[in-house]
């Protein structure tokens, strides 16, 4: 079947080729008559304008670079669905990048970017600084993070604020006399490592108490798992908190090769709920975030910085809730 093109349009309507460009890219100088004849046109034949030839007639791309680490897929699938779905809805395509470590960095990936002049980026990040930001700033292109709080003058972000979760987590286990908390280190994360550690100083400050629970995995140790395992057979804990399902999986396997009960003798919880915490028996304890809406949410305010609208927020926060399963009491 012969593919539609702008010229059997402009024949089927009687006018120019400028003519139905102007129509189908929303100019307003086309009267009245000959855009309907234009858009009936259009609607007979099926005609689908080409997303890039009409990004040229606009100076825009239509399309919106994004950044996720390679490592992070497993937790960012309904972020990068939550982003796809609302860039259909505005007519985005989305170009994915990864960062794989050993392999290619933020700086690399950036330069990619650049050279295929997307209209944003909207970028999942699991790092605290992010000095390659000024790079694209000096190009003009508007950046939404997903994943911490951060603005600037073309920058926005959407976050979840772990670091307050964490504290009401901790302050509801002293409030009920349980002091001996702990936060296995996630080397994949050190950023929400800290969130959580800052989390838990806050509430032990609160009560007049230091925290002394961060356990750093020792550098020639390759797992949780393995430090665990050595590290439960001396020390004992109410309640021991991990950021990944898999963190939290570790931590159950090695307290019940210890001989630790789980929840009678101590509580697991972690920070990331995927559906493998619903699988694992015991069930684990976890935050419910809503990754969906990250994505979505960051998305909605990438077509508004593109679309300049004074009223974009540039730092907008998303809530959460604790989901109790097995793996604590309450």
């Amino acid at each position: 079947m012969k593919r539609v093109t702008i010229y059997d349009v402009a024949k089927e309507a009687g006018v120019s080729l400028a003519t139905v460009s102007r129509v189908i890219n929303g100019s307003n100088v086309v009267k009245g008559p000959t855009r309907d004849r234009v858009q009936a046109a259009v609607d007979k034949l099926g005609y689908k304008p080409n997303a890039i030839a009409q990004g040229l007639a606009l100076q825009k791309t239509t399309t919106i670079a994004m950044v996720v680490p390679e490592a992070s897929f497993t937790y960012t699938g309904q972020i990068i669905n939550g982003i796809i779905d609302v860039a259909k809805i505005y007519n985005y395509n989305i170009m994915l990048h990864t960062i794989t470590a050993g392999i290619s960095d933020l700086n690399s990936v950036f330069e990619e970017i650049i050279k295929s002049h997307v209209d944003g980026v909207v970028l999942y990040s699991d790092k605290q600084a992010l000095p390659e930001l000024d790079a694209l700033s000096r190009y003009n292109i508007p950046i939404v993070v997903i994943g911490q709080k951060i603005s600037g003058e073309r920058i926005c972000s959407v976050y979840v604020d772990v670091q307050k979760a964490i504290f009401e987590l901790t302050a509801k286990y002293l409030e009920e006399g349980k002091t001996e908390i702990a936060i296995i280190e996630d080397r994949k994360n050190q950023y929400a490592c800290r969130q959580m550690v800052r989390g838990a100083e806050e509430a032990f400050a609160a009560r007049g108490l230091k925290f002394n629970g961060y356990l750093e995995i020792p550098a020639d140790t390759r797992t949780s798992y393995a430090f665990l395992s050595r590290w439960l057979k001396k020390h004992r804990y109410q309640l021991m908190i991990g950021n990944r399902d898999s963190q939290a999986m570790a931590i159950i396997n090695a307290a019940r090769e210890n001989g630790i009960s789980i929840p009678e003798d101590m509580e697991v919880a972690c920070v990331i709920d995927t559906k493998y915490n619903s699988m694992m028996r015991p069930q684990i304890s976890s935050f419910s975030i809503p990754s969906y809406d990250l994505g979505a949410v960051s998305m909605r305010v990438m077509t508004k910085m593109l679309q300049n609208e004074e009223e974009t927020d540039k730092v907008i926060e998303l809530s959460y809730l604790f989901t109790p399963r097995q793996t604590t009491r309450d």
